[in-house]
């Protein structure tokens, strides 16, 4: 082994699907709907990442002054047992996403859902005119996928 480097054994994440969603209310089962097709139902985080989307999207078509011609990006990436969600949105300038802690409030638990599922979250802004991404990150046992089913090289 001297003088060798060793890789990484997924030195890539594998972006398992991308989409531009309208700006609508119907967006929102549809996330939910293509989110399922990029993880089968035996993924076991994929009850956790639908909601997360479902939860994201509508956060970004209800607070970011979205209309029928915005669109919303979704992204998911699996990468080193986690899936990674990213939705961007055309940001409103007047407010940012804020956590409630009243988990009895009727509207509002959208951040404070995300806050449970996620090992990680957050936000950045793209820049004037581009939008805001939030984004979370969810943990799950890399063991228990099937690489040839969730796009992982098998080792040589």
């Amino acid at each position: 082994m001297d003088g060798e480097t060793m890789e990484p054994a997924n030195p890539r994440p594998n972006v398992l699907g991308s989409a531009a969603l309208p700006g609508v209310r119907e967006s929102v089962p549809l996330a939910r709907r293509q989110v399922r097709q990029w993880l089968d139902a035996g993924h076991p985080a994929a009850d956790d990442v639908v909601l997360a989307v479902s939860e994201l999207v509508t956060n970004a078509i209800t607070h970011a002054g979205c209309g029928r011609d915005d669109f919303i990006a979704l992204t998911l990436v699996e990468d080193d047992g986690a899936i990674h969600v990213e939705v961007n949105d055309p940001g409103a300038t007047h407010c940012a996403p804020v956590v409630r802690d009243d988990p009895d409030a009727e509207h509002g638990r959208g951040l404070l859902i995300i806050r449970e599922l996620a090992e990680e979250w957050g936000t950045h802004a793209s820049g004037p005119g581009l939008g805001r991404t939030v984004w979370c990150s969810i943990r799950f046992a890399p063991s228990l996928v099937s690489p040839a089913r969730h796009g992982a090289r098998a080792a040589p």
